[in-house]
């Protein structure tokens, strides 16, 4: 059976419910769901959290007996194994759905394409894939993780007209204005992991938590719940056990290469991870692909000048995310990355996605460029 112009408009209703998840599913997928029959919503639901029921079961359980002979409008495929709950594909079979149209498939490469035949094995008709992109976008972190064995990672930076973070001396608050802190707050909020370095600790002592009355968003308070994993990247473990960044709710990780100082800084409630070296640091892919087998989906970058540096060098960044203030700061303050380039042609491109204002100040994302 063809696509069809409903199929599309019911799709992209599928997709809004799943943004509603957008802060609380991880380390599962964003997902929602739409029943429709004749072209008219009958049912909808979207995952809520992770542990709970499933985008397509809250839709089912919303319908009752209506369900059979619907359409369901999935925006992921769905899933043929069991978890802490059972197999979606298994719950619209028995609830006697007619039709399912899906927007992507499964990216996880062991389970991919078993839910639609599962489906049609039941007599369903399937298709798709359909608005793909869009549900791919909804989940970089979740899609990318399944895909190659590492976190969606997003750096962000904050910095003045000229391209600086700080003053010389270290000085940094604030460069941006409150609007813009709110998103940055936002951004931690979706993330499973927010990584940092021993230098920025050492000098802003930030404690890179959520805080649910910065966060200008429905339900501030469960979310705020959720604390990403807080990641110090410390190679000779300096870090001060009274440092803020130990003291906020939430786990918090001290990438290495040595132990010494290990048992103080654990007594501290920190967990020490061991890396190898890379150069003056660890090895930082090694720390990612360690995340995405603690299931972190997306990741976001806080850090100065010298690991932001470090990550885009050796191309581990998938995504920039730029809060650019009215103000000039000089030539003599902090650049916003550490990068030792001599020609024209060492350049790294990047290609803009998206600019727009956050309060006083501009927000730029962008994507590194390897054809630009």
């Amino acid at each position: 059976m063809a696509l069809t112009p409903t199929d599309i408009t019911l799709m992209a209703r599928a997709l809004r419910l799943a943004e509603r998840g957008l802060y609380t599913t991880t380390p599962n997928p964003r997902v929602g769901c739409v029943l429709s029959r004749d072209g008219r919503v009958i049912a909808e639901g979207w995952h809520r959290r992770a542990g709970g029921a499933h985008a397509e079961i809250n839709a089912l359980q919303n319908a009752g007996t209506a369900a059979a002979g619907a359409t369901a409008y999935v925006t992921l495929e769905p899933c043929s194994h069991s978890g802490k709950t059972g197999p979606c594909s298994e719950a619209l079979i028995r609830a006697g759905v007619a039709r399912v149209v899906y927007a992507m498939e499964d990216p996880n490469p062991a389970v991919s394409g078993a839910g639609l035949e599962r489906l049609r094995g039941a007599g369903i008709a399937v298709a798709g894939p359909l608005l793909e992109d869009s549900a791919r976008d909804l989940n970089p972190g979740f899609v990318k993780r399944m895909e190659r064995g590492l976190p969606y990672v997003c750096c962000k930076l904050a910095m003045s007209l000229d391209g600086r973070t700080a003053m010389a001396s270290g000085e940094s608050k604030w460069v941006t204005g409150p609007k813009a802190r709110s998103d940055v707050q936002r951004l931690r909020a979706r993330s499973c992991a927010v990584v940092t370095g021993i230098g920025t600790v050492a000098g802003d002592d930030a404690a890179l938590t959520v805080r649910a009355k910065e966060l200008n968003i429905a339900d501030a308070e469960t979310v705020a719940a959720r604390q990403p994993l807080r990641v110090v990247v410390d190679s000779t473990l300096r870090l001060s056990p009274q440092a803020k960044v130990l003291q906020g709710p939430g786990k918090v990780l001290i990438a290495a290469a040595q132990a010494q100082r290990a048992e103080e800084l654990e007594a501290s409630g920190a967990e020490i991870a061991l890396f190898e070296r890379r150069g003056e640091g660890i090895d930082l892919r090694a720390l990612l692909a360690e995340l995405a087998r603690r299931q972190c989906n997306e990741v976001l970058v806080e850090a100065g000048a010298t690991l932001a540096g470090a990550f885009l060098r050796q191309g581990l960044l998938d995504e920039l995310i730029v809060y650019m203030a009215p103000k000039l700061l000089g030539s003599a303050a902090r650049p916003l990355f550490e990068l030792p380039l001599e020609s024209m042609a060492a350049q790294l491109p990047l290609r803009i996605s998206d600019i727009r204002a956050v309060g006083q100040d501009w927000r730029i994302t962008a994507k590194p460029d390897p054809e630009g």
